[in-house]
């Protein structure tokens, strides 16, 4: 079975705060997270002030790096990277912990700042790939900052101002710590370079500050990923956060005690950062180094994919009946949506490839599979608006008739929730039209006018419009204002 399986690749990512294995598999453009562990080692804590790792975190580095070995190993990685940053980098003693993994069969790369912040930079195009701003990685040891625009990694610089080094520097009281920051944005010649444009927060202390808000909003969709937070939401959590108490902080899903540790000097350098740089917005990334270093390593056709549409696919070919009908039913529904914008034919397509993943489930829970899957699935290339329209095209397709979740209303408009319906609505007439059989879509096709919604077919195939099809097609001509019509190629019955 080993032979015909996927292969699998690995990263083993030596950070300042945490060390982490994350084993993939599946498509290359965008594959999917077999494993991801991590171990919150603290490399860098009490560097700025020995210039050495303390023995405990190499101690706790090596027990780490000796288990994510031994899994990799019987998981059948066939490809590993073993990369270290800023910590392992800067320390006297980091070539020990390197001598240690080498031991170990691992071969580490000892990233330069520079790499770090190239990595980062990939990663967030690899999952918001029309990113233009400056993405800001925010490690233990190390903040990079790198400029992004057209698919491509611009200028980029490295910085001590890790979230382990932060307290020593505040420490020292007053406008301290913003004039030692401003001074070395100013040096490195990035004052006003962000003017306008979005800052994409890359690291595990942003994604918690993210969390916390998402929290204390009681924000509807628990998704890190593309979460915006503006500088005036920045300049509230600043002033909340040392208000918060430690109980108040255990009870926010997802926000470890260790990095709630971290969420008020993050805050502090996210508040100057933006002033300094003049950022108008931040977005989250959920993607950084590692998977900038996977993206880096692809042929530039392969980078081309869309990662949403990649996805989607292979979710498609794993939950579905029939792999190639997604696509199918992207083409024969089509003529409906002429002149949509290219964001919502991107869903569009998206919402046929997963048109057939709740077909598992119990009938009565089949939309609300659909809804599950487009709202929480592990994608990227998408927003919220973007989840809850194709959340509303699965809820339609899969027999959630026009209602719409209370969730995805506090997410989209009505308007564009009314366009996903029609979507899910054409989607549910293709199926039954079909059975799920190539053949039916390849011959018959949909022809919209200004009264009339016609179902085109040819006289041979005449029985396929059965009752189940008949009514799909009056539901989906009474959404678009049209009456339903059946074609034959010689003319009108």
């Amino acid at each position: 079975m080993s032979g015909t399986r996927a292969p699998r690749t690995a990263i083993i990512d030596i950070g300042s705060n945490s060390i982490r294995l994350v084993v993939y598999q599946g498509p290359a453009r965008l594959p999917a997270i077999l494993f991801n562990e991590k171990v919150m080692a603290g490399l860098g804590r009490g560097l700025a002030a020995t210039g050495a790792i303390d023995p405990g975190a190499l101690a706790k580095a090596r027990i780490a790096l000796a288990r994510f070995a031994s899994l990799a190993r019987e998981m059948g990685v066939s490809t590993l990277r073993t990369v270290a940053t800023a910590a392992v980098r800067d320390a006297a003693n980091g070539q020990d912990l390197i001598d240690s993994a080498t031991a170990l069969g691992l071969e580490v790369e000892l990233l330069s700042g520079e790499q770090e912040a190239m990595g980062a930079g990939l990663g967030v195009l690899s999952a918001i790939p029309d990113a233009d701003g400056i993405v800001g990685d925010l490690g233990g040891g190390s903040l990079e900052l790198v400029r992004i625009r057209d698919g491509d990694v611009e200028d980029r610089v490295s910085f001590p101002l890790g979230v382990l080094r932060i307290p020593a520097l505040r420490e020292r009281g007053g406008k301290t710590f913003e004039r030692h920051v401003g001074r070395l944005i100013d040096e490195a010649g990035w004052d006003g370079r962000g003017r306008g444009l979005p800052f994409y927060l890359v690291g595990g202390s942003w994604r918690a500050l993210a969390r916390l808000d998402m929290a204390l909003a009681d924000y509807p969709l628990p998704i890190i990923h593309h979460y915006e937070l503006t500088p005036i939401d920045i300049l509230r959590l600043s002033r909340t956060i040392p208000h918060l108490s430690k109980p108040r902080l255990r009870e926010i899903k997802g926000l470890s005690t260790s990095r709630a540790a971290t969420l008020g000097d993050a805050t502090a350098l996210l508040s100057v950062l933006l002033k300094h740089l003049g950022s108008s917005t931040t977005v989250v990334s959920a993607y950084g180094l590692r998977e900038g270093l996977l993206y880096g390593a692809l042929d530039a056709r392969t980078r081309q994919q869309d990662p949403l549409i990649v996805a989607a696919r292979e979710e498609g070919r794993l939950l579905g009946r029939f792999p190639e009908h997604g696509d199918l039913l992207e083409s024969w529904i089509a003529p409906l949506f002429a002149g949509e914008s290219a964001t919502d034919e991107r869903l569009r397509h998206a919402a046929c490839l997963l048109a057939d993943v709740g077909w598992r489930a119990n009938p009565e829970f089949r939309a609300e599979r659909g809804v599950e899957i487009a709202l929480h699935g592990n994608w990227v290339g998408i927003d919220a608006v973007g989840r809850a329209m194709l959340a509303q095209a699965l809820h339609t397709s899969l027999g959630g008739g026009l209602d719409v979740p209370a969730s995805l209303s506090e997410l989209a408009t009505p308007a564009q929730l009314k366009l996903a319906t029609g979507w899910g609505l054409a989607i549910r007439l293709g199926q039954r039209l079909s059975g799920g059989l190539a053949g039916p879509l390849e011959r018959t096709g949909l022809r919209l006018d200004a009264s009339t919604l016609g179902l085109v077919m040819d006289e041979a195939d005449g029985g396929f419009y059965g009752e189940a099809v008949e009514r799909r097609h009056a539901a989906l001509a009474n959404a678009l204002g049209r009456t339903p019509v059946r074609l034959t190629r010689s003319g009108s019955e």
